[in-house]
């Protein structure tokens, strides 16, 4: 079975995370305000739990229609937390 790749949408980076605990907690963030998100990564950082020399780099993925919202929506919660740990 076949898919047009016509009806997929471009997908965009808006976050990147050194292990998988910082890209899902940002994917939630976004799925919470309605925005589409993947993760992308490679199979070794999760079976082995690697984060080491990129392989635990895990990548935030949104429509790329999304991805503008989704980056101001990652940026306000950075600044929140940045106010909250000072």
């Amino acid at each position: 079975m076949s898919q047009d790749r016509g009806t997929e949408p471009n997908l965009v980076e808006v976050y990147t995370s050194q292990g998988h605990l910082g890209a899902r907690v940002a994917k939630s963030k976004l799925e919470a305000a309605g925005i589409p998100a993947l993760l992308s990564y490679r199979a070794a950082s999760l079976i082995f739990g690697l984060t080491v020399d990129g392989i635990g780099k895990v990548r935030v993925l949104v429509p790329e229609r999304f991805a503008e919202e989704a980056r101001r929506i990652l940026a306000v919660e950075d600044l929140v937390q940045d106010e909250e740990g000072s």
